[in-house]
């Protein structure tokens, strides 16, 4: 069953929005955008760092419950996971902003995938690469439902480094499909990930326009 936090998500967004001032006439165009990938990737990071308004999050510690599902091997350091979604907003530019949904990265919580992909322009996939098979589900999520997106490595310290191309050889990415090395915790590395997603994106579905009325 969905968590109390998912049940009042909607609720929280609004006063979220709200409590920053934001003007639903001032934006021109919003766009929706997931952050997926595994468990401690970075995906709360990213938002909270790029995020202008106070970012909704919905996250629980980990408990000894789910230690038997929660791997935190490379992230034993972490306490907390997302239990639903988190929530940010950033403008890009004037008259465009983009809102991010920080997707929950365990299996027990995929049901939530499929509502929170809905309208969504595309996606950021985070990826670590001490732990690069973490974001194979996600990758073959958005591209069986042809939803485009990025790959952002999220370069963690101490990790071995990988060239771009290294890293879409290991995926086996469809050709065309960025790869972007960032630091989520960095505001601009996380803004450059995102306008990269809004380009192919926008390449991506003029593409398919251009092949439906041909």
């Amino acid at each position: 069953m969905p968590s109390e936090h998912a049940d009042s998500t909607n609720e929280e967004i609004t006063e979220a929005t709200e409590g920053a001032g934001a003007d639903p006439q001032a934006d021109v165009m919003a766009l929706k955008i997931l952050v997926a990938g595994g468990f401690g990737v970075g995906k709360t990071t990213l938002v909270g760092a790029v995020s202008e308004i106070r970012p909704l999050r919905t996250e629980e510690l980990l408990s000894e419950a789910g230690q038997s599902v929660d791997n935190t091997d490379g992230v034993a350091r972490k306490t907390t996971t997302t239990v639903a979604m988190d929530f940010g907003r950033i403008t890009i530019r004037s008259g465009l902003s983009l809102y991010l949904f920080g997707t929950p990265g365990q299996d027990r919580f995929w049901f939530l995938w499929d509502e929170l992909s809905q309208g969504a322009l595309g996606a950021v996939v985070l990826a670590d690469t001490r732990r690069l098979e973490d974001c194979f589900p996600a990758v073959d999520y958005f591209e069986h439902r042809r939803i485009p997106f990025v790959v952002a490595v999220n370069c963690f310290a101490g990790a071995r480094s990988y060239g771009e191309q290294e890293v879409s050889r290991a995926l086996d990415l469809d050709p065309g499909t960025p790869v972007v090395l960032c630091d989520a915790r960095d505001r601009e590395s996380g803004k450059e990930v995102l306008i990269r997603m809004v380009e192919h994106a926008g390449r991506m579905h003029t593409a398919r326009l251009l092949d439906s009325v041909s």
